[in-house]
C-alpha cells in the first residue's frame, strides 16, 4: 500500500535540551563526536553513526571536573536525540586512564568544607549517572586505562564494558575520605556475588581487567600491547589458570621480581587500541541489525534492575556525601592533594582513630594531628 497519503513535516523537530558549549577539544573538557558506522567489510555505513563521548583531562588521569561532568550530561543526551546515532560510546583520552573519579583537586581547593557546594555539584553528579543510565541509545564503555572511583561508577552504568588488558579497575572512597555512593554501592550487588562486591566496595584493591572479566563485571578484554607485529597479553597478570595455596588466581598481578620485570617491559612496548576498537565496531555492527525500538526496550528492561536501586539512595547519598565534605572528605581529598608536598597521600589514620576513641571534636587541632606534615628541605 503507498504511504504517500500520511502526513509529513516539512521540518523534522529539534528534541535536543542542550547546545555544544558543554564540548571541548582543549583539556580539561568532555568531547563529543560522531563517527560512522562501520559494516563487516570494514566500510563505512552511510547516514548511521556512534557518539563518542570522551573526557579529555589526561594530566589528571581523566578524572571529571564540574564542567567536565556537564559535557558527559549533555552528551548522552545529544546521543539519545540523535536520529542518526546506533549507540554511545564513553571513553577517554590517552593510554593510562579511562577515569579515575572527581577532580581531586578541584574536590581538595573548592569543595572540601563546603557541604552546601559539594551538594549542589552532586546534583549534577546525580544527572550525569542518571543521563547515561537513561540514554535512549545503548551505551559502551570503552576503557583505555584505570577506572577507579568515581570512573568505575559512571563506567558502570553503561550498558557493557569493553576494556583494555592493561586496565585495573576498583574503589578508592574508603582510603580517601569518600564511601563510593556514586553507583557502586548499587550497582556492585548486581554485577558480583555479595562478597566480591563488598571487597571491592570497601578494600580499594585495584583488580586486573582479566579478573573483572572473569568475576563478570565487564563483558569483553583484548591485549593493547604490541610486541614487534603481535599483540602480547598483559605480562604483569596471570592469564593462565592455575591453584596457588588452594585458590584459583587467574587474573591476579604476578608477584615479586617477576612483577618488576613485567612492568619494564610494558614501559618499553607500544600501545596499539585496533583490536579494541574492533570490538566496539564488532558491537555496533551488531546493534545496527537489530530492531532499534525491540533493542532499547530491552535494554531498558535490564538496566531498570540497576536504576531500581540506584533511585532509591541517591537521594540520601548525596546529602551524606554534601555532609561528609566538612569531615573526612576534608581529610582525604586535601591529603591526596597534597601528597608531593608531604610524601604521602593518605591521613593518620591511627592517630585520628585514637582521637575519634577520645571523643576529640572535629577541629583543627584533630586536623592538624592527621594530616601528612610537609617534607623537611634541606
Amino acid at each position: 500500500m503507498p504511504l504517500d497519503w500520511l502526513p509529513r513535516d516539512n521540518e523534522i523537530k529539534n528534541h535536543d535540551l542542550w547546545k555544544k558549549e558543554h564540548f571541548g577539544v582543549e583539556p580539561p573538557c568532555t568531547m563529543y563526536e560522531l563517527r560512522p558506522i562501520i559494516d563487516a567489510e570494514g566500510k563505512n555505513v552511510k547516514g548511521l553513526n556512534s557518539a563518542w563521548i570522551t573526557l579529555n583531562n589526561p594530566k589528571q588521569y581523566n578524572s571529571y571536573t564540574t564542567e567536565m561532568v556537564k559535557g558527559v550530561i549533555a552528551g548522552f543526551h545529544h546521543a539519545s536525540m540523535d536520529r542518526s546515532v546506533v549507540a554511545a560510546i564513553f571513553t577517554a583520552v590517552g593510554d593510562k586512564a579511562f577515569c579515575t573519579g572527581g577532580n581531586t583537586k578541584e574536590y581538595a581547593e573548592y569543595y572540601s568544607g563546603k557541604p552546601n557546594e559539594y551538594g549542589s555539584y552532586m546534583d549534577l553528579f546525580n544527572a550525569m549517572v542518571d543521563a547515561i543510565l537513561g540514554c535512549k541509545k545503548p551505551t559502551i564503555c570503552r576503557v583505555n586505562g584505570m577506572r577507579v572511583a568515581g570512573g568505575q561508577e559512571i563506567g558502570m552504568a553503561c550498558d557493557i564494558t569493553v576494556s583494555s588488558d592493561l586496565a585495573v579497575f576498583g574503589q578508592a572512597g574508603p582510603r580517601h575520605g569518600s564511601a563510593p555512593d556514586g553507583g557502586s554501592t548499587d550497582f556492585l550487588p548486581w554485577y558480583l556475588g555479595i562478597e566480591d562486591a563488598m571487597w571491592n566496595c570497601i578494600s580499594c584493591e585495584l583488580w586486573s581487567a582479566y579478573k573483572t572479566k572473569q568475576l563478570g563485571l565487564i563483558s569483553k578484554v583484548t591485549p593493547v600491547l604490541k610486541q614487534g607485529n603481535k599483540f602480547i597479553r598483559n605480562p604483569m597478570v596471570i592469564t593462565d589458570k592455575y591453584i596457588e595455596d588452594g585458590e584459583i588466581v587467574y587474573g591476579d598481578f604476578v608477584k615479586g621480581n617477576a612483577y618488576q620485570k613485567a612492568r619494564e617491559l610494558v614501559k618499553t612496548l607500544p600501545i596499539d587500541f585496533t583490536l579494541l576498537d574492533k570490538v566496539v565496531d564488532d558491537i555496533l555492527w551488531m546493534y545496527t541489525n537489530l530492531m532499534p525500538g525491540c533493542l532499547i526496550k530491552s535494554i531498558d528492561g535490564i538496566r531498570l534492575k540497576k536504576k531500581f536501586f540506584w533511585d532509591q539512595t541517591k537521594l540520601a547519598n548525596r546529602h551524606w556525601l554534601a555532609a561528609n565534605m566538612a569531615t573526612e572528605a576534608f581529610l582525604g581529598f586535601n591529603a591526596f592533594n597534597n601528597r608531593k608536598l608531604t610524601g604521602k597521600d593518605v591521613i593518620d589514620f591511627v592517630q585520628y582513630r585514637r582521637l575519634l576513641a577520645e571523643g576529640h571534636p572535629f577541629d583543627e587541632k584533630l586536623i592538624e594531628a592527621v594530616l601528612p606534615k610537609p617534607k623537611k628541605t634541606q
